[in-house]
């Protein structure tokens, strides 16, 4: 594993910087796509360390793929800060591609609950952020070339579903009458990537109907997706090992063979 800084000067950003730390397959390489992990912990936990950072890291090594999980900014950072990281380590990924030995046009993007958010987010919103340092980076296209979610807050107006938590972290309470800017399902563009999906209708934390919303709305701009809804199981249940659940990744795995993830 290897850390590195987004960013030359790491003191502008709040005395707070996102870092990226990229895990390599223990044995050969198997493809040149690869992956940028977003934990969740909505908007005010660092998982990086836990299942859905390190722990999907080492998923995606054990199937022949470099992995960059990212420690985006939290609490006490609002919007934009988080997906300026997000954006900023899809970027810096492309920009150092040759030395990473990777395709540039094959990058994924995977997030769980908030971070599910947060990789949707990165997938949908396409505004200029004002913040963003122009350099050579920044110059760069930010959107991954195929978003991975798994059980994502997305919904941030409607309060019967949203994950009320994760969208006043994010936003705080002064930009919550405009949640619905930063509601991926709703910002959906011609220009969003394919997506991958899963929840479980048991979740009690992020209802389930924010993964069919996202459908929802990949579904109406014509844009390719592939939805799981699994009957039982908690929240947050990562790679869900030796469960029903558990399917999500051989499922994942012939997903990203379909969109020419692996192979030529």
């Amino acid at each position: 594993m290897k850390t590195l800084a987004l960013w030359d000067n790491p003191s502008e950003l709040n005395n707070d910087p996102s870092i990226v730390f990229q895990y390599f397959p223990a044995q050969k390489k198997k493809t040149k796509a690869t992956v940028l992990v977003l934990p969740g912990g909505g908007y005010q936990n660092r998982l990086y360390e836990t299942h859905e950072g390190a722990g999907y890291a080492a998923f995606f090594n054990s199937i022949g793929m470099d992995a960059f999980v990212l420690q985006y900014r939290i609490l006490p950072c609002h919007f934009p800060l988080p997906l300026i990281d997000a954006r900023r380590a899809m970027r810096y990924i492309r920009f150092h591609a040759e030395e990473f030995d990777i395709c540039p046009d094959k990058i994924a993007i995977i997030g769980s609950s908030a971070g599910g958010h947060l990789a949707a987010l990165t997938s949908t919103y396409l505004d200029e952020i004002e913040g963003e340092v122009e350099d050579e980076i920044d110059r760069l296209p930010f959107l991954p070339n195929a978003t991975i979610l798994c059980y994502p807050v997305i919904e941030m107006a409607d309060m019967t579903v949203a994950h009320v938590g994760s969208a006043v972290n994010l936003l705080g309470f002064n930009r919550l009458h405009s949640a619905a800017a930063f509601t991926p399902s709703r910002i959906v563009s011609e220009k969003t990537p394919p997506a991958f999906v899963w929840h479980t209708a048991e979740d009690d934390l992020v209802d389930v109907t924010n993964s069919l919303r996202y459908g929802e709305g990949l579904h109406k701009k014509n844009i390719p997706f592939e939805l799981h809804i699994f009957p039982h199981g908690p929240h947050g249940m990562g790679l869900a090992k030796d469960t029903h659940v558990g399917q999500w990744t051989g499922l994942l795995i012939n997903w990203l063979k379909n969109i020419g993830f692996f192979g030529e």
